[in-house]
């Protein structure tokens, strides 16, 4: 299927500004894998203080950004959208590995897919690289909750 622009995004994540941290999905297989770009830019709230004199986007960034693809991913499944309806939980990261700095410029692209599902807890393997190079690879854990 088609991708989804940022105006869907926001349909089916609770997250804004400062912490919407997937700017467009390129593709989705519903209940299997998306693929979802996050253009890393020097006006990212995180960048005075990580680091001034040498940006770096921090792990714990770059992992909740693929939390959110995995939720996006989820919600897409389900029978309605959550938006604000809906809060995502993660319960879990597993095997996280950072591999290379992702910088001011760079374009995060992610790809997940869902591992397992048992009920309301879904289990998502996932990767973010830029220009085909891996920054970093986990596995995420979570549930949700209808609000």
């Amino acid at each position: 299927m088609e991708g989804l622009d940022i105006h869907k995004i926001r349909d089916y994540l609770p997250h804004r500004y400062p912490f919407l941290l997937v700017d467009r999905i390129v593709e989705l297989v519903p209940g299997e894998s998306l693929t979802a770009i996050k253009n890393v830019t020097i006006n990212e709230p995180f960048f005075p203080g990580h680091f001034p004199n040498r940006p770096v986007m921090p792990g714990v960034v770059i992992v909740e950004a693929m939390a959110q693809a995995c939720a996006i991913l989820a919600s897409y499944g389900l029978d309605r959208s959550g938006g604000e309806k809906r809060v995502y939980y993660l319960t879990g990261i597993d095997k996280a590995r950072f591999k290379r700095p992702v910088e001011p410029g760079d374009q995060l692209r992610i790809d997940v897919s869902i591992l397992r599902r048992i009920k309301n807890m879904w289990r998502c393997g996932g990767e973010a690289n830029v220009d085909g190079s891996l920054c970093c690879s986990a596995n995420l854990m979570f549930t949700y909750k209808d609000l």
